[in-house]
């Protein structure tokens, strides 16, 4: 099994809760402005789980798309995801890149699912995240593979703070994930991501923000 694993909040909940089936994380830089922190806690959880882990450059995504969470994007909106503003940080189809590429792997090392950590609060701003994305590219993923790969989404239906209280349970230290759009030594705390990411680990946050 394959974890597409950026270094958040909700893929490292999903790398501890499945660790004994997850042979091969996999990061993809692809240009974004909290790309490096965020890579960086991967490798670290993964290293303290003895999972193999990956990284894969998109430099493409950051050279020829248009988003504001690209480096060669504008500033980094803030307030919720409620507002039209957080419309802007929308890499266009980037999971349904990474899931291709992941897919592509799976088939290769002859793993038999790809794991993908996206959640319902997600699904308002980000098309790729939706549940009727996750259906359509989990059977074009299957019917294209020799092996029918399958495309699993366990969080789907889940809010951050439902995954963030499963973390909890499992012992997570979330001071190893990261998750600030802005891409600073310490979360903003003023981005649509951070203030979500609060939301979720209320009562147990141990993240150091600047506001």
């Amino acid at each position: 099994m394959i974890l597409v694993y950026s270094g958040g909040l909700d893929s490292t909940t999903l790398l501890y809760e499945y660790k004994d089936r997850i042979s091969l994380a996999v990061s993809f830089d692809y240009g974004s402005k909290h790309n490096a922190r965020e890579i960086e806690f991967a490798k670290e959880n993964c290293r303290r789980l003895g999972i193999r882990h990956l990284v894969i450059p998109l430099g493409f995504i950051g050279q020829y798309f248009r988003s504001d969470l690209l480096q060669s994007g504008g500033e980094i909106p803030e307030g919720s995801y409620a507002d039209g503003n957080m419309h802007s940080t929308v890499v266009p189809f980037r999971n349904g890149i990474m899931l291709a590429v992941a897919a592509g792997l799976a088939e290769s090392y002859d793993e038999d699912a790809v794991l993908l950590a996206n959640h319902s609060g997600d699904h308002a701003i980000y098309p790729d995240c939706r549940p009727e994305f996750i259906d359509a590219i989990a059977e074009a993923v299957r019917t294209g593979t020799y092996n029918g790969v399958k495309v699993l989404s366990p969080y789907c239906h889940l809010t951050k703070r439902e995954i963030a209280l499963r973390g909890k349970a499992l012992g997570i230290d979330y001071s190893l994930t990261y998750s600030c759009y802005k891409g600073g030594e310490k979360h903003c705390g003023k981005c649509g991501t951070c203030i979500e990411r609060k939301e979720a680990l209320e009562g147990f946050d141990p993240t150091e923000y600047e506001a």
